[in-house]
């Protein structure tokens, strides 16, 4: 595992998530920036660039995924009663919560399917700009772990 380097996040919802989630999550883009050090193939780092931009975060996910729970449990509760209401007025209101605070049972749930926040997807893409060379230059010295780790702290920057 490299130096820590996600440690100064600002996030509600990492701030209020799981430890091992944010861990998980961690090595998960520790683990892609040190491949892409690797390979060193610029075209390889934009096409993966590419695929991050179009990564859904969790306030996304939770914007697009409650109003549909909430409007499917409307529809199923004029058929199979009041539970199914039940169930879209308490997504709406877990919805409120996280708007208002940033953070949510809901948000911790989504979190747990691997859904990042904007601030964790954004330092990947940074981390792989910075290897691409589309930044100050990276030092070649030490080896890729040694890049990718350099990489993902100047993107923190």
């Amino acid at each position: 595992m490299m130096e820590s380097w996600n440690q100064t996040s600002t996030d509600a919802v990492r701030a209020h998530a799981p430890s091992t989630m944010n861990r998980r999550i961690d090595a998960h883009v520790e683990s892609c920036v040190r491949y892409m050090a690797e390979q060193g193939d610029r075209s390889e780092m934009s096409r993966y660039l590419e695929k991050l931009e179009h990564e859904w975060d969790v306030h996304r996910t939770l914007v697009v995924g409650v109003p549909v729970l909430a409007l499917g449990g409307l529809l199923l509760g004029r058929r199979s009663g009041r539970g199914w209401r039940v169930l879209g007025g308490l997504t709406l209101a877990l919805l409120l919560q996280h708007g208002l605070t940033g953070f949510g049972p809901l948000s911790v749930l989504v979190r747990g399917l691997g859904v990042r926040t904007r601030r964790e997807i954004d330092l990947e893409k940074f981390a792989i700009k910075a290897l691409r060379g589309d930044f100050e230059r990276i030092p070649n010295d030490g080896g890729p772990l040694a890049r990718a780790n350099a990489a993902l702290v100047a993107a923190q920057s």
